[in-house]
């Protein structure tokens, strides 16, 4: 007999509770973003007036006609690119060569080396060391400031070695072994193949955090033409900074004001577009990744 199982009436009342508490949360979460974008697409006279709400008053290109004159904004988001791209790339390569080792138990100091890795999750040196190391190494004012001393989140290759432990399994590598494959072949040809939800994964943890990186920008970089957007933009929002070239037609302080309050929300859609676009094309590999990389440790 085939139907479908009549609910009682506190289910029903359960479901419904679920509804709405899901419903203002999704508005809760959805209203600033959508505020946003409709801020950016109005007059700064709307937005500083208050007239804005859920759709965009008196619909104009001015902010992001601003963003693009700003001469920092163009060269800004081509560094964050680079920081991102490259960033990403030499953290993906250092966390797979860390946990793939330490996924395999014929490795035998792997617990030691493990818990020093865990140890500096716990405990750092600060950030006056950091900051030392970094001048020592002679890369202040350097690209590569950015890069180099987060080349490898410990957590993130937590995460991949439990994905290794869970989803490669031994046999495969004896059968490996037995037909004369080495160990980099094995990775080259096996491992990395098969992990490319745990790596889709790791690669959005790390470029997420490279592509809103500012403090360490804040830290180790002088000069403005190396500066990622997020720096740029934190000029905008906390310091009010507008480079007065913006202002062509109007010079007073009014317009100014007006230009800065819609410079503000044009250039948050522009630094936060990116994200957005190349999320939905990795969103199944993160949920699958995630779920599998979080099973044991």
């Amino acid at each position: 007999m085939t139907g479908k199982i009549r609910e009682s009436a506190d289910d029903r009342i359960f479901t419904i509770v679920n509804y709405v508490i899901l419903f203002i949360l999704t508005i809760t979460i959805l209203y600033p973003l959508i505020y946003i974008v409709s801020a950016s697409f109005s007059s700064s006279t709307a937005v500083i007036s208050g007239r804005v709400w859920l759709f965009p008053v008196e619909p104009t290109l001015a902010g992001y006609e601003a963003v693009f004159k700003h001469r920092l904004i163009v060269s800004s988001f081509l560094n964050s690119v680079f920081y991102t791209v490259v960033g990403t790339t030499i953290n993906v390569f250092f966390t797979l060569i860390a946990a793939y080792p330490l996924s395999r138990k014929d490795f035998m100091p792997r617990n030691v080396i493990m818990a020093l890795f865990v140890f500096t999750m716990m405990f750092s040196g600060g950030l006056i060391p950091s900051y030392l190391v970094v001048k020592e190494l002679g890369m202040i004012d350097s690209r590569w400031s950015l890069i180099i001393p987060g080349a490898l989140a410990v957590w993130n290759m937590i995460i991949t070695r439990t994905y290794f432990q869970t989803t490669l399994p031994e046999e495969m590598l004896e059968a490996a072994q037995m037909d004369g494959c080495s160990d980099l072949m094995f990775v080259r040809k096996m491992v990395i193949p098969l992990s490319g939800p745990i790596i889709a994964v790791i690669a959005l943890f790390y470029a997420v955090g490279h592509w809103n990186q500012y403090f360490n920008a804040l830290l180790y970089l002088k000069h403005q033409e190396l500066y990622p957007i997020q720096l740029v933009l934190r000029d905008i929002l906390v310091q009010n900074e507008v480079d007065a070239s913006m202002i062509t037609d109007v010079a007073d302080q009014a317009a100014r004001e007006g230009l800065r309050e819609l410079l503000k929300f044009s250039l948050i859609v522009v630094s936060t577009l990116p994200v957005l676009i190349i999320y939905p094309f990795i969103q199944r590999y993160f949920v699958k990744g995630m779920m599998i990389g979080s099973l044991k440790g």
